[in-house]
């Protein structure tokens, strides 16, 4: 399986951690992030691996030329000129998925202990354009899902926003993890040009199209703001130390 990293992100959220480095090469427990990220994909013998960047991209490109690129082939999207928002980042890497097996998209500032092997026997049992991994947390934008983990829409709390796609006569909510898994025919379905989030594409695919989630129990952390990195610290590694 192929794997995309999502590491082009601002890292606004992190504050001053981000004013001189890229979020993914923001430490937590004496390791960046992005190193996290490509050690997990690696243990599950993802060893072909797309990195999108943008500010201060060219540190991502060091880094990884120091590491020897993990011992693995990674190769790097770069939006320094024009930063894309995660679905249009993802439409920018379309041309590394040429094999057309399901890969695999996984946000920088995330960690989580799932198994990825079952993700990926459930994507394929279930016969989904796109399997979400989602978890029981609090946030304010969510997933609207069926009783069949089908996706049906999105809401915002904080804003009141919200945007059903597909009807169902009782909707869940349901928090994304920053994880999933697609099939390459998502490049020629979506409409979707320029400048978009992933939400946005799955949205919009998920009138006609099955895209379900897949609940995961597992040790997972969001490392977007100084706090988070602190609660991962107490918490992800706590078997560790």
């Amino acid at each position: 399986m192929k794997a995309m990293i999502m590491a082009a992100g601002l890292g606004t959220r992190l504050g001053d951690l981000t004013v001189s480095k890229p979020k993914a090469l923001v430490e937590v427990n004496g390791k960046p992030m992005l190193e996290y990220a490509v050690e997990y994909l690696k243990s599950y013998g993802i060893n072909d691996i797309i990195v999108n960047v943008h500010h201060l991209g060219g540190q991502i490109i060091e880094f990884l030329k120091t590491k020897n690129n993990f011992g693995i082939n990674i190769v790097i999207s770069d939006e320094r000129d024009l930063l894309l928002d995660t679905g249009g980042g993802l439409m920018k890497a379309s041309w590394f998925f040429n094999d057309d097996k399901p890969f695999l998209v996984y946000n920088v500032d995330v960690l989580s202990k799932g198994d990825l092997r079952k993700l990926f026997v459930y994507h394929s049992v279930c016969k989904s354009l796109a399997t979400l991994v989602v978890k029981q947390r609090e946030t304010s934008r969510y997933f609207l899902i069926d009783k069949n983990q089908q996706l049906c829409g999105w809401r915002n709390k904080k804003t009141g926003e919200e945007l059903i796609v597909r009807y169902a006569s009782k909707l869940s909510e349901v928090a994304f993890s920053g994880i999933q898994i697609l099939d390459t025919s998502v490049f020629e379905l979506s409409k979707k040009k320029g400048k978009f989030s992933l939400t946005e594409m799955y949205l919009e695919l998920a009138e006609e199209h099955k895209i379900i989630v897949y609940n995961d129990g597992s040790p997972w952390f969001d490392l977007g703001k100084p706090e988070s990195i602190e609660a991962a610290v107490k918490g992800f590694f706590i078997d560790q130390n």
